[in-house]
């Protein structure tokens, strides 16, 4: 996974701003990354520019967060306040599994413990959307699908994004909007959103590239290089955010049902072979033990695919993916 996507990513961004600062050198606003860095502080900002962001409340023990659900209304989206890659984001929806996701919060040793505010907000229904934006212009729009509720697993990601040309637009505007609320637009950003009754809803904005695979994705779809030039930019070079073609790129994350040893995996090599497959990439070897943990960690491996159009682009993913496959033996259980 690209460091962009790991847990410090956005931190991460922050620093590299104060250090361009220091030395003079081309980067972001670091005080604007670190506003992004907590949710809460970034929800403000975006409600007082007008743009459209779920219900929200900030609470901090568990009292709080069972008035702020009620307030909200059944079901919730419960989560820290720091945090990314889905870590601790939870689909709440009856109240015990409200007590149990906030006891696991306010417990133990997360990445968030040096902030154990927790965010509870209105769960925002409708088709996911990110979009890709190199300072202040919107490279590519994507869509993505996740596994079963309660946790919100990444299963397959599409560029372009099924969107009529207003749907497009709109999400568009609201995006430059957040980069004007949040004080963004130098650099890579990534916005996720639901399209909701309201229309496009913004869950998050984050002054970073998306995760992988999105960059690559975004190179297949449209031949634009967003890391190459991200580092134009740092270097102090012209980026050139040219489209070169248009393409249909999809990527499905390789996900396992269940916890245990890894016993076998194989295909990759037949499916990397398929013409139209860019990329097969695994992550785990035989005998890794297999812990599932509800959030990006869970991929085990993913298969990118890219063709002139989507039919087309489906049915090479579909046909590379049904060539991978993988056994696991569960963990013994107590008095094994």
């Amino acid at each position: 996974m690209t460091f962009s996507g790991s847990p410090a990513g956005d931190s991460f961004y922050a620093t590299i701003g104060k250090l361009c600062r220091y030395f003079n050198l081309p980067g972001p606003n670091p005080a604007s990354v670190e506003r992004c860095c907590d949710k809460f502080t970034q929800r403000g900002l975006l409600a007082e520019a007008g743009i459209p962001i779920p219900a929200y409340r900030l609470a901090a023990d568990a009292t709080e967060v069972e008035s702020s659900a009620a307030q909200i209304g059944l079901p919730v989206i419960v989560k820290p306040a720091v945090g990314t890659g889905s870590r601790g984001v939870r689909l709440c929806r009856n109240l015990p599994e409200l007590a149990e996701h906030t006891t696991y919060l306010l417990g133990g040793k997360h990445i968030w413990r040096s902030s154990p505010r927790i965010l509870v907000e209105e769960f925002a229904q409708g088709p996911y959307y990110c979009a890709e934006i190199m300072g202040n212009e919107v490279i590519g729009i994507g869509g993505a699908d996740f596994g079963p509720p309660p946790h919100f697993v990444f299963r397959e990601w599409t560029y372009p994004a099924r969107l009529t040309d207003d749907e497009h637009e709109r999400i568009a505007n609201v995006s430059l909007s957040c980069l004007r609320a949040l004080g963004l637009g130098w650099g890579p950003t990534c916005i996720e959103f639901r399209w909701t009754k309201r229309g496009p809803v913004v869950i998050e904005v984050n002054p970073r590239l998306g995760g992988t695979p999105d960059p690559q994705l975004i190179q297949l779809a449209y031949g634009v290089d967003l890391i190459t030039e991200h580092i134009k930019l740092v270097i102090g070079e012209e980026s050139d955010l040219r489209r070169r073609h248009s393409q249909t790129a999809a990527a499905r994350i390789l996900v396992p049902d269940r916890d245990g040893t890894l016993d076998w995996m194989d295909g990759d090599s037949r499916a990397a072979a398929i013409p139209g497959v860019a990329e097969v990439k695994l992550y785990v070897k035989p005998t890794m033990p297999i812990v599932r943990k509800g959030d990006s960690r869970d991929g085990i491996g993913y298969v990118v695919a890219a063709s002139p159009n989507r039919a087309e682009t489906d049915a090479i993913l579909q046909r590379a993916v049904d060539l991978i496959d993988w056994s696991i033996t569960p963990f013994p259980t107590l008095g094994e």
